[in-house]
């Protein structure tokens, strides 16, 4: 999982690094030769296009760095945690949803595996980390508070144990 996203985020960092040092510089060197600068629409926009890619560079350096942090010998086992699936019922409504706890960088938003991304940072994420099948959970979200029951639970060990029987 993390390997997945650190590839994705190398990768965007490879092709921002290539436009920042190849492409760029190319069409300012356009627009300079077009000579007064004040009006020049081109120049404006290879420059503000510059900064966006130093902003977003620096970035993406910080998730890969923080990502690197990361210590999967010290996701929980029997708790929800980073990875985990998990399987909550609305005590007020009965509705069943299955959740996926990911990183922020790790959310798919054209994926449907049968369940929804929640990112680990998020209030719902973090109200759900570290709580066991059975528990129930209030979790206070900016619409109100929500009473949760945890129901079934895969951690990321889990899946992982299961991927490796699967593979073998």
């Amino acid at each position: 999982m993390l390997d997945a996203i650190r590839q994705k985020l190398s990768d965007e960092v490879q092709r921002l690094n290539h436009e920042l040092s190849v492409t760029l510089p190319e069409t300012l060197k356009r627009a300079l030769q077009m000579g007064d600068l004040r009006e020049n629409g081109d120049y404006h926009a290879a420059l503000e296009r510059q900064q966006f890619i130093q902003a977003r560079l620096s970035h993406l350096r910080s998730r890969l760095a923080k990502l690197s942090q990361i210590d999967l010998t010290k996701l929980p086992a029997d708790k929800v945690g980073l990875g985990s699936r998990v399987v909550v019922e609305d005590q007020a409504t009965r509705e069943k949803v299955l959740y996926e706890l990911v990183v922020p960088d790790a959310m798919d938003f054209d994926s449907d595996g049968g369940g929804t991304q929640i990112s680990v940072a998020s209030p719902l994420g973090r109200g759900l980390l570290d709580h066991k099948v059975g528990e129930v959970v209030v979790i206070q979200l900016p619409s109100g508070p929500r009473k949760l029951k945890i129901v079934e639970l895969t951690t990321f060990h889990q899946q992982l144990a299961d991927s490796r029987g699967v593979a073998e």
